[in-house]
C-alpha cells in the first residue's frame, strides 16, 4: 500500500493499487455535461491521466495547465480526473480559457479512484497522481505522489507518454 501525506498529515488509500504493467481497470466518470464516460471512450489512443484533488487549487491548475500544455502535440489525449462537479470543472475550463482540456468528474461513485487505489479517505478526494497508458490500456507509468501538495514529476511522465 502507497503511503501518502496531505498538508503533512497521514492520509489511507482506498481502492484497488494498480501498478505498471497492469491492463488498466474500466471506470465510470462524468464529463462536463453529465455524460457518462468510460476508458472504452478512448480506446486504440493512448492517455495521460492527471488526478488532482481539486482543480480550483494553485497546484492542481499548474498541473492541469502543463500537462496540457505539454502534451497537446502528442497524438494521445490527456484527461484530467478530480471529484470536483462537473459544473465546477466547466467554470474552470471556461474561465482560464482552456477549451481542449478534458476535466472528468469522479465526484458520483469514486470509480476511478476506487479502481486505481487513489481515494483518500480522509477527505473523499482523490490523491495527486498520474498514470500513463498505452493504446492497450496497459500502465506504463505510475506516480502517487507522496505529499499530496507537491507537484508531479513532469518529465518523466511526459517522457513515459511520449515514448509510447
Amino acid at each position: 500500500m502507497t503511503e501518502i501525506t496531505f498538508k503533512n498529515d497521514p492520509i489511507t488509500l482506498s481502492g484497488q493499487q494498480v501498478k505498471e504493467g497492469d491492463i488498466a481497470p474500466d471506470f465510470t466518470v462524468l464529463d462536463n455535461s453529465l455524460n457518462q464516460i468510460t476508458l472504452e471512450d478512448y480506446k486504440g489512443k493512448k492517455k495521460l491521466i492527471s488526478v488532482v484533488p481539486s482543480i480550483d487549487t494553485g497546484v492542481c491548475d499548474q498541473q492541469t495547465r502543463k500537462f496540457n500544455e505539454e502534451a497537446s502535440q502528442e497524438d494521445g489525449v490527456v484527461l484530467t480526473i478530480s471529484v470536483d462537479l462537473p459544473f465546477a470543472q466547466k467554470r474552470w475550463c471556461a474561465s482560464n480559457g482552456l477549451e481542449n482540456v478534458v476535466t472528468l468528474s469522479d465526484h458520483r461513485d469514486l470509480s476511478f479512484g476506487e479502481n486505481f487505489g487513489v481515494v483518500m479517505e480522509e477527505l473523499r478526494l482523490l490523491a495527486r497522481s498520474v498514470f500513463v497508458l498505452d493504446e492497450s490500456n496497459k500502465i506504463v507509468y505510475k506516480e502517487i505522489v507522496s505529499e499530496g501538495t507537491n507537484f508531479p514529476d513532469f518529465d518523466a511522465a511526459l517522457e513515459a507518454y511520449r515514448n509510447i
